[in-house]
């Protein structure tokens, strides 16, 4: 931009680019995120990660970075360098209480949206299945269980009997479940009409709070059209519009926290939260054991008691956990818009990062330099004026 590199040279003191956020850069970020993988190697107990069955997993924030991309810069037909990554933010909790703030004994984690949404689906959708199972057995056969449905998830006949009749009925009244779209799909096909094809995939919404399917420009689902919707291009076989049905996707962004630890079955063998981890012997449901695994980790300064860094297999992750936190603090105070483009000012519609020494003297350079270059343009202007009004008076002419 003009407008920085015009601040780099007016100002030797300030950072070389005094708008830019006081991280690192977005690609060397997403490099970072991207070495900071497990590797899942066991020792001789097969214990390969700590212990996170006592915590609660808790969604925090979904976010889009735009950063520079190597398969599009050596495109010689991308129309820019910058794809769009997608990243989700979510902790780990030693209680259940989400609606209070963490102070202490607490993990951050950041992995990218589509890791993310296969497992917290997979788990929703099994946890969905069993409660209709449960559902039936309870209620339909007049059983009138309703303490074992509370118990186990918090429904009763009445509101669970109704609710598996909607998702059994789904696409008969319209609707398909919005996690048909977790994988890049096409919703519009031009064919001869000479327009541009659409595509649908999740993107963040309403500043990082939910999770929804939005329309892209592009097979991979790089690129936004944030102008349309994904449910203006939905037909079912007889052509018939559909709606999307956002009960399950919700599930993976609620505001409640997810228990870690794997629940007993109950004599009838029925598992509240986790039915393909049942021989596991460390009672971890296989949700958070994934998402555990392939998150990048910011643990130590939040003093989580059983930390990943007293495991020598995580050496990598530790070594790279300062730089990850600073990623992480980035998002949260607000570096990327909605859209995961930097923010370069703060206003009204957009929360700027915090200021820096640097950024400050920049700025407040810039202002005094550009109002006392007008002044002087000012003065200027009128001594012109002024001095040609005299050269023509005492020359006898007139003005036209």
């Amino acid at each position: 931009m003009k407008f920085i590199a015009a601040l780099s040279l007016l100002t030797a003191t300030a950072s070389a680019n005094p708008f830019a956020p006081a991280t690192s850069s977005t690609d060397q970020h997403a490099k970072l995120l991207s070495k900071a993988r497990v590797l899942r190697e066991l020792n001789d107990n097969n214990q390969y990660q700590p212990n996170i069955a006592p915590y609660y997993m808790k969604f925090e924030k979904c976010q889009f970075v735009k950063a520079y991309d190597d398969e599009l810069a050596e495109n010689e037909d991308a129309p820019t360098v910058l794809a769009t990554q997608r990243f989700v933010i979510f902790r780990l909790r030693p209680t259940d209480a989400c609606s209070t703030a963490c102070n202490y004994n607490y993990g951050e984690y950041i992995i990218d949206l589509e890791s993310y949404l296969e497992s917290t689906v997979q788990y929703a959708q099994e946890n969905q299945e069993n409660m209709c199972k449960a559902c039936e057995e309870y209620c339909q056969n007049n059983n009138n269980n309703g303490r074992k449905l509370q118990d186990m998830y918090n429904t009763d006949c009445y509101t669970c009997v109704d609710e598996c009749e909607k998702i059994e009925n789904m696409e008969d009244n319209g609707y398909i479940d919005a996690t048909e779209f977790l994988e890049c799909q096409m919703i519009y096909d031009p064919e001869d009409d000479n327009r541009q094809a659409l595509y649908a995939g999740p993107i963040c919404a309403s500043q990082g709070t939910k999770i929804k399917i939005g329309v892209f420009k592009d097979e991979d689902c790089l690129f936004v059209d944030s102008e349309k919707e994904v449910e203006d291009y939905l037909v079912n076989g007889d052509g018939a519009q559909m709606l999307l049905s956002h009960a399950l996707l919700k599930m993976t962004y609620t505001d409640t926290c997810m228990s870690c630890k794997e629940v007993e079955e109950d004599q009838n063998g029925n598992n509240n939260n986790n039915a393909n981890d049942q021989e596991d012997e460390d009672k971890t449901i296989e949700m958070c054991e994934r998402l555990y695994e392939e998150a990048a980790k910011c643990e130590t300064p939040h003093g989580i008691t059983d930390s990943f860094t007293n495991y020598y297999m995580y050496g990598n992750q530790a070594a790279q956990e300062e730089a990850v936190c600073t990623f992480m603090k980035s998002i949260e105070l607000g570096t990327y818009d909605e859209q995961g483009e930097i923010i370069v000012s703060g206003s009204a519609s957009k929360t700027g990062a915090n200021t820096t020494g640097g950024q400050k003297f920049a700025l407040t350079f810039f202002i005094l330099g550009t109002v006392g270059l007008a002044a002087y343009a000012a003065m200027l202007h009128s001594k012109l004026v002024k001095g040609g009004k005299s050269d023509l008076s005492s020359s006898g002419g007139a003005m036209a």
